[in-house]
């Protein structure tokens, strides 16, 4: 028996959507799904947020009186996933469990019902996330099986049939029992809705993973509602609704099921039945160090189109962290977490309308100059009271000297050497108690034999990418500034490339032992281009390839750690030219630790200056060599990103520290 089971998306936050058009969406999508299952006894799943939940309330609360009766008579099953659809591996720990249990709350107080099982929102999944369902309570979660799958080539494909473990990040090892959903899967039953499939070949298809010598579970559909008999605008490419209706074709196909002795529908929560079947139960982590953050379909929906695209995802991301991190000061009530929530959701991010933007964008200065307690990096060194210092300079905290090409600064904690023919890039940076080598710097051109190595490798330096032109970056000449006050030194730089000013500072205080790099990217506008403010090149014979490993935190209080493995590991890696990128790090706390068992470099970068996402590329190179470089992405490029004429001051700040 092949048992099918179905969870219904509803998203009243659908970012092409506008408001006023709500009202269309529940009459011709969630009345229609209501009345398929009341009237057909198919059980399946509704997943909705907290938000959508308050808002169909509001509309039209008839809707939610049925809602209920069907879940009482259990004819549905309530699925959750917080007050807001938030991109969990993209926002801190304790936003995500906000997000949680207030959902939770809201689940309650208008249904009267707490949803046992749980969607991860957009399946944009974490071994850091898994934490925030395990205490708040769900018995199992959804995410998807096509994406995971990939990177784990020692899973058994009978494995997606059955349910299994999640395992969360953390040296106790916590599981959640785990439900799988599947993109292709789902599509096909899209494309049969809307009728570019005919019943007879989609059962077909359905029939393909049927087993009679085993009972498995097959996830049907676990995406939208609101693109059937609807058309949400996003693309140009949507399908025309038939006349005959999209909803009537899944009830004929619903019907014929029932009626086949080799199908039958149940609930999601029946799926965990499963769990003491042959192939179930086992205990996986979902994320690679291949892709760290699985999101759901195929690659260009991936997670930086929530954190580097759209119309700004940058800045309102950043202006997100400043209002956490100033509550994390302050003393906020629930009502001021609920809105931050909000104003994190996904929706915001991707193909929102002009006219929604424009009342974020409102809503969202409102509710930071509420909490606007003016703490920020100060880029200007002038208020600091420094003064110009000639080379060669020593004294008893440190020595300062320079040659035609380089600037050499030592003090009892770090020795560094900075390229003056280069935009200043870091040529090699030393940590005194963590290595006697260098860990970082510059590789020269003919450092590798492999002819796809064959360039100069630098570090610190800004790179931007526009389509079909030159890069555009901070390599040019300098002649560097150098200041102090007795206790730290600082090392200006300024350039100008084609339009674009870019000013950068090394701040190095003489009685702590990490280097601060401060910098800022004047642009005339916002344009498709890339733009990665920093680069990151390991020196390779500093670390034990066989003990490589990187790691942060993706959304969880527990940092993530992967093991550098295999021939390649590329997130940044463009797809096409329209996307740029196809994985990326969350970084919620801001670090980025690279390093073997014996010595690391912890990176951070303040994300409230610049809500960046971190990049590995790993390649093998031939006779035991290997390349490492950690990238900073402040742009990517996707279908969602909308160009904007005003200019662009962007600014960035990273300090880096060795450690054993």
């Amino acid at each position: 028996m092949l048992c099918l089971y179905l969870i219904f998306h509803l998203n009243l936050m659908y970012s092409s959507i506008e408001i006023e058009d709500r009202i269309k969406v529940i009459e011709k999508c969630y009345w229609p799904l209501l009345k398929l299952a009341e009237a057909n006894e198919i059980p399946m799943g509704v997943e909705l947020s907290g938000y959508t939940l308050e808002k169909i309330k509001e509309i039209d609360f008839e809707w939610i009186e049925k809602f209920r009766k069907l879940l009482e008579a259990e004819k549905i099953e309530l699925v959750g996933s917080g007050y807001a659809q938030i991109i969990g591996p993209l926002v801190p720990a304790v936003v995500n469990d906000w997000n949680q249990k207030l959902g939770l709350e809201i689940y309650e107080n208008i249904l009267g019902i707490r949803p046992q099982i749980a969607l991860v929102n957009e399946m944009a999944y974490s071994g850091g996330i898994v934490e925030h369902y395990i205490n708040n309570n769900f018995d199992a979660i959804i995410m998807e099986w096509n994406n995971p799958r990939r990177y784990h080539p020692e899973w058994k494909n009978e494995w997606r049939y059955f349910p299994q473990y999640a395992v969360a990040v953390g040296a106790s090892n916590r599981i959640i029992p785990l439900i799988w959903a599947d993109s292709i899967v789902f599509q096909k039953f899209q494309r049969y809705a809307q009728g570019e499939l005919e019943l007879e070949e989609y059962i077909e298809y359905l029939k393909g993973h049927y087993n009679k010598d085993e009972n498995r579970y097959f996830p049907v559909y676990a995406n939208d509602v609101e693109i059937f008999d609807f058309r949400p605008n996003r693309y140009n490419t949507e399908i025309e609704i038939d006349k005959q209706g999209e909803w009537p074709r899944i009830e004929e196909f619903f019907n014929q099921i029932k009626q086949s002795n080799s199908f039958k529908f149940v609930k999601p929560s029946k799926v965990l039945l499963g769990l003491s079947e042959k192939n179930a139960g086992n205990k996986l982590k979902l994320e690679s160090p291949e892709q760290p953050i699985p999101v759901k379909k195929q690659e260009k929906y991936n997670v930086n189109r929530w954190a580097l695209t759209g119309r700004n995802d940058l800045y309102i991301n950043t202006e997100c962290y400043k209002i956490y991190n100033a509550f994390l000061r302050g003393n906020p009530e629930r009502e001021d977490w609920k809105e931050l929530c909000y104003l994190w959701s996904s929706d915001f991010r991707t193909h929102i309308t002009d006219k929604r933007w424009r009342k974020y964008s409102s809503r969202l200065d409102k509710f930071k100059e509420k909490w606007d307690d003016r703490e920020k990096v100060e880029f200007k060194s002038e208020n600091q009271r420094l003064s110009p210092i000639k080379l060669p300079y020593k004294s008893k905290k440190f020595w300062f000297y320079e040659n035609d090409k380089y600037l050499f600064l030592e003090t009892k904690e770090l020795k560094l050497s900075l390229n003056k023919y280069k935009g200043l890039t870091i040529d090699k940076l030393w940590f005194k108690n963590v290595c006697e080598k260098p860990l970082m710097g510059t590789l020269p051109h003919g450092y590798y034999d492999e002819i796809s190595l064959g360039a100069d490798f630098y570090s610190g330096h800004t790179i931007i990418e526009k389509p079909g032109e030159h890069k555009i970056t901070d390599l040019s000449r300098v002649r560097p500034e150098v200041l102090s006050n007795g206790s730290m030194v600082i090392i200006k730089s300024e350039i100008r490339d084609r339009g674009v000013k870019f000013n950068k500072e090394y701040r190095i205080y003489l009685e702590e032992s990490f280097l601060e790099i401060v910098s800022l990217v004047k642009l005339t506008h916002r344009e498709i281009a890339i733009i990665h403010p920093m680069n990151i090149t390991f020196i390779p014979t500093s670390f034990d390839k066989g003990n490589l490993f990187y790691a942060s935190h993706n959304g969880g209080g527990e940092i993530e750690k992967f093991k550098i493995r295999g021939d390649v590991i590329e997130h940044g890696r463009s797809l096409s030219s329209l996307i740029s990128a196809k994985q990326g790090l969350g970084a919620t706390e801001g670090m980025v630790i690279i390093g073997d068992k014996e010595k690391q470099l912890c990176i951070w970068h303040d994300n409230n200056v610049a809500a960046l996402i971190p990049t590995i590329y790993y390649q093998l190179a031939g006779n035991n060599q290997y390349f490492l470089r950690l990238q900073y992405s402040a742009q990517e490029m996707d279908e969602t990103f909308v160009e904007d004429e005003k200019k662009q001051n962007l600014e960035f700040c990273w300090k880096i520290r060795g450690s054993l």
